[in-house]
């Protein structure tokens, strides 16, 4: 769900995800672009990050995020480490007045959901004053039942609200808003976690010394130490810790890329002799699929890249239209061991579909991949962004080189091969790849493909 809007924005890859470096002006411009689009908004800090590695429900919530924006100086130290920088810090208090100020420009009204009873009015109220003109849609607390979730969403869609601003915490309001966005008719829908207690005046937000230093965080610990001592103590550590982890991990996948000068070389000739050699049966196999199931003859899917970088993946389709909506509901029935999820009776992939995986065909149209720069015909299989989301830190170091249409776990067995053997042959080709080794895996992978081992 992220490629398409996140597109509007320049995005630096962190643990895996796609986060906006952008000016305040132009994050709230980006979000207030189109009206008649659902999009959805979260905040990413050390926290966060914490919160991400530890509970899959909050993965899975923030890979269904339009937005990503870097809140506090965590997200600004993990991009240093890895020598990249954001336009600007994104933290949600400073975003809050002028996004009131841009729908009351623009006359979107906004409905303030969260927090305790009588917060969430108080925090409105103070918003018509900072921006005067301001359409208050509607106001709740936060505290509810699950069985009045489908009440409140209904009373959020009779107010009319253009933008929905949902105070329930991390994790808890981003696994709300991914749960419940097809529901709302809000055109923006926001996860904005303490902001409404600052603005109502209940807590005290940091004096500007603390702000510019980028210890808001420690004025937070002075004012609540009992309930924020593990939050920051222990959790900023360990964050810390996570994102020097990482930020090796991309320093060795680019010092490794440094040591095979001849690999794009390599990947320009073998991708445009494939071309023109298989473009008979390429153009065989489209016709194919075009005569024997409704939909595009072409499947596009956002995988994730190098260095975490998300790009659009080609294939030819193999599956039915609306394989992506059943995903979900047959993730138990995979094949595999681990995080990627393959099934031998997928009841998804289509009669054509099963023949050109057998034979490797659908693969095909990753060579136009390879001569855009996005991929490589040899390197690590390139994973999916809800894969990336549930990885360990230690396999975030399969992502520091170009995902490849074969490598060492294609010629090895495939989809019979685990998440942690993979891992392992991932990490050893990209710590001793050279022309050569690609040479060698290249040969094997014409092998493998007649016979069919582990292709389904």
């Amino acid at each position: 769900m992220m490629e398409g809007h996140m597109a509007a924005f320049n995005t630096i890859s962190l643990f895996g995800l796609p986060i906006v470096s952008a000016t305040q002006r132009e994050a709230i411009a980006g979000m207030f672009a189109t009206r008649d689009e659902k999009r959805t908004a979260a905040f990413l800090n050390a926290h966060c990050m914490n919160t991400h590695k530890d509970d899959a429900s909050y993965r899975w919530a923030i890979s269904k995020a339009d937005y990503l924006l870097p809140d506090g100086s965590g997200m600004k130290l993990a991009a240093k480490l890895q020598k990249k920088s954001f336009e600007a810090n994104l933290n949600g208090t400073d975003l809050f007045v002028p996004l009131c100020e841009e729908a009351a420009h623009r006359g979107r009204s906004i409905y303030f959901f969260g927090s305790r009873e009588g917060v969430a009015e108080e925090a409105a109220n103070r918003a018509c004053e900072l921006a005067p003109g301001l359409k208050i849609a509607g106001t709740r607390h936060g505290y509810f039942e699950k069985e009045s979730e489908a009440s409140i969403i209904a009373e959020i869609n009779r107010s009319g609200a253009d933008i929905v601003l949902v105070a329930l915490g991390v994790p808890m309001q981003d696994v709300w808003i991914a749960r419940n966005r097809h529901k709302l008719e809000a055109g923006l829908v926001m996860g904005v976690g303490a902001q409404f207690d600052f603005w109502s005046g209940r807590v005290t937000r940091a004096p500007l010394v603390f702000r510019k230093a980028g210890c808001e965080w420690v004025w937070r610990l002075m004012m609540e130490p009992k309930r924020m001592a593990k939050r920051y103590l222990v959790g900023n550590a360990r964050f810390v810790v996570n994102a020097y982890r990482e930020a090796r991990a991309v320093r060795a996948g680019a010092s490794a890329a440094a040591r095979v000068p001849g690999k794009r070389l390599l990947d320009i000739a073998v991708a445009s002799s494939a071309l023109i050699m298989l473009s008979p049966l390429m153009a065989s196999t489209a016709l194919a699929v075009a005569a024997t199931s409704r939909g595009p003859v072409f499947f596009r899917q956002t995988r994730v890249g190098e260095n975490g970088k998300p790009f659009t993946m080609y294939k030819f389709r193999s599956m039915y239209r609306d394989a992506e909506a059943r995903r979900a509901a047959l993730l138990a029935t995979s094949d595999r061991e681990g995080i990627c999820f393959k099934s031998r009776k997928d009841p998804r992939i289509t009669t054509v579909g099963r023949i050109m995986r057998k034979l490797s065909i659908d693969e095909l149209p990753q060579l136009f991949n390879v001569l855009k720069g996005n991929m490589s015909i040899v390197g690590p299989r390139p994973a999916l962004p809800q894969e990336v989301a549930a990885y360990a830190p230690e396999a975030m170091s399969r992502l520091a080189a170009k995902p490849g249409i074969t490598g060492l776990w294609q010629v090895s067995g495939r989809a019979e091969i685990g998440f942690e053997r993979m891992l392992h042959m991932d990490n050893a080709y990209i710590r001793s790849r050279s022309i050569v080794l690609d040479l060698t895996i290249i040969a094997l992978t014409v092998r493998a493909v007649f016979s069919g081992r582990g292709a389904y």
